[in-house]
């Protein structure tokens, strides 16, 4: 690995500066930055993959003390250029993300608590209202989102400890206009994106960064004792699945990113199910496609938002933070 410098220096500032990049994002940068170091002109078109993963690597060698990494993603959400990920290759997200959870990352959120609240709810909404056995969407419109401006009884009790005789403050309410304004922020800053048929999802990034917290939340006892896993992971990469198509059979735990059946099926030689290996129905979508494609699933989602009485606290730069690794590979769906 070539001595960190200016021109590693330069990139990492670049990366911070944005958050998330494509290597076609990063290609006119680094041009810029070696342009300046080689003293030559360096177009684009020059810089190769080899050279970004190069500077990735020294980058997360430099911040891997402050708890951070620079990871990456294939995007679930499928864009209107993007409706057959098949056809067309979709580009790989690299996200600048923290890794550790403590108390000093809560107090730099740039949230308040109110609004940290409000967050909790709208992930609550996505993996657990609109997230069940026969419906799984993870997804919430924006109408949705915003009704979620009310905090339930339960969020604006007053909390006291009889041998301190001291209270917590209670979460309140927001107003609808500030609900809006938070998703506009959220959507801004990289965490939500919106579909092009108006549905809100988590971001690449996010799911990069709060994979760990999101399994840890979610995958939890159900009545009968038993876990509930509502986040799954496909079965070709093992990542986090939000967008793709799962096993007819609602009992099994077979998913897979549209983008990864293609040469899964390809070298299995026969469209079957992973996990229980019966035949690949190619129509049970895991995503908003839940909601949108088969009439009769848009009315197995409540309209109201319901809300989880208890969960942890919000998660990464947005609140509290909790990535370790493990979760996700832990949680084989």
């Amino acid at each position: 690995m070539p001595e960190y410098n200016d021109s590693n220096r330069a990139f990492l500032q670049a990366f911070m500066a944005r958050s998330t990049m494509t290597f076609e994002e990063a290609q006119p940068i680094l041009a810029a930055i070696l342009t300046v170091s080689e003293g030559r002109t360096v177009e684009p078109d020059e810089v190769g993959e080899d050279q970004f993963s190069d500077f990735v690597s020294a980058a997360n060698t430099a911040v891997s003390p402050f708890d951070l990494e620079i990871r990456s993603s294939l995007p679930q959400i499928l864009l209107p250029a993007q409706q057959d990920a098949t056809i067309t290759p979709l580009k790989r997200v690299y996200a600048l993300v923290n890794t550790t959870s403590d108390a000093l990352t809560q107090l730099a959120t740039t949230y308040s608590p109110d609004e940290i609240a409000f967050l909790k709810r709208l992930l609550d909404y996505m993996f657990v209202t609109n997230n069940t056995r026969v419906c799984e969407a993870m997804v919430a419109s924006q109408m949705q989102a915003v009704q979620l401006h009310k905090a339930p009884s339960s969020e604006r009790q007053y909390t006291s400890n009889d041998s301190t005789q001291t209270q917590t403050a209670a979460v309140q309410s927001l107003r609808m206009t500030q609900a809006e304004t938070m998703i506009i922020h959220l959507i801004e800053e990289g965490w939500l994106q919106k579909s092009a048929k108006g549905y809100l999802s988590l971001t690449p990034r996010a799911l990069m960064e709060l994979r760990g917290w999101l399994a840890l939340t979610y995958n939890d006892e159900g009545p009968d004792g038993q876990v509930v896993y509502r986040i799954k992971s496909c079965a070709a990469c093992k990542d986090i699945i939000t967008v793709g198509q799962r096993c007819e059979d609602h009992a099994c735990k077979g998913r897979l990113h549209d983008h990864c059946m293609r040469n899964f099926f390809r070298m299995q030689q026969a469209e079957k199910c992973p996990v229980c290996k019966k035949e690949w129905p190619g129509d049970n979508f895991v995503g908003e496609r839940a909601l949108t494609v088969n009439s009769r699933l848009s009315n197995a989602v409540p309209p109201v938002p319901q809300q989880r009485e208890s969960s942890p606290a919000a998660p990464s730069a947005l609140g509290e933070i909790s990535d370790d690794e493990n979760d996700i590979d832990e949680v084989q769906a």
